[in-house]
């Protein structure tokens, strides 16, 4: 079991007319992600309205501000106990097997246009042995084709963005993985969250957005941009792409500055500090039935 404390800081300067925010930064509650306690401080005096999505577990954080600095800041310390399993013995599941939870992850998406890469993803993964192992092939694909860079693509940048340039932030690696695993039948779909033991050179700690495969009748993780730990994902919001896990979204007009965010290990309650690290099985926390 790892035990992780993260605190999230946002900032905005909102317009005149007020702006309306739905946020989505809470740990998500999960069998294997128990979150053991959380604070919300919101610097405005608002109303703020939390709702849980039954389906995806994400939840979300409504309010309105009016005009002025407002500053939300969330923290949690969750308990991660991790499903784990030899990648070897994990098999793809056929379309007809699939639970109906997990199909609209099959479907093109918004920035997963896996319909425009069937051909390629075809070329490259048709051959390989059905399994996680091939999850894992497209995972090392996108790694080695796209290099990491900060602030090389926009809200719109697409997964065939991703392709032609090359370049992107870790959603466009994500974006890039779950088109091609779609493309060949393997449901796939993007998680946001927070990540322990990413590289410093890589700047200040911030949202990380990872990728989950479903094989082996379970959703399994995958870190296509290689920058984290999979070991040391805090679960947020998942969805079918950026477009439905976004932390934040508004409806006015703002001045964002950048996160503030920042997270630690800690010892469990026996006194045992067990830190995120890269491991050869595959890694799991999300139920069996998520």
């Amino acid at each position: 079991m790892v035990r992780l404390k993260f605190l999230i800081e946002l900032s905005y300067q909102v317009a005149d007319a007020g702006c309306d925010f739905i946020f989505n930064i809470h740990a998500a509650h999960t069998p294997e992600q128990t979150v053991l306690s959380e604070t919300l401080g919101i610097s405005q005096i608002v109303q703020p309205e939390m709702y849980t999505d039954a389906v995806s577990r994400n939840r979300y954080l409504k309010l309105r501000a009016e005009a002025g600095a407002l500053t939300v800041s969330y923290g949690a310390t969750v308990d991660i106990r991790h499903h784990v399993a030899q990648a070897e013995q994990l098999l793809e599941v056929g379309v007809l097997q699939l639970p109906g939870t997990v199909l609209p992850y099959l479907y093109p998406s918004r920035y997963c246009q896996s319909d425009r890469l069937h051909r390629l993803a075809v070329k490259e993964f048709g051959h390989l042995r059905q399994g996680y192992g091939r999850v894992q092939a497209i995972c090392d694909w996108v790694q080695q084709r796209v290099t990491f860079r900060s602030n090389s693509s926009t809200g719109n940048t697409t997964a065939v963005d991703t392709l032609i340039d090359e370049v992107g932030v870790c959603r466009d690696f994500a974006h890039l993985m779950i088109a091609l695993c779609r493309a060949v039948n393997i449901p796939a779909r993007f998680v946001s969250g927070i990540d322990y033991g990413a590289d410093p050179a890589l700047g200040p700690t911030d949202f990380h957005a990872y990728v989950e495969a479903y094989v082996g009748h379970r959703w399994y993780l995958f870190d296509p941009s290689g920058t984290a730990i999979p070991m040391g994902f805090v679960r947020i919001a998942t969805g079918r792409d950026a477009a439905s896990a976004a932390f934040a979204t508004l409806f006015g007009g703002v001045t964002p500055s950048a996160p503030v965010i920042s997270i630690e290990a800690l010892p469990d309650d026996e006194g045992v500090l067990v830190l995120p690290q890269h491991g050869t099985e595959a890694l799991s926390t999300a139920g069996a039935d998520d």
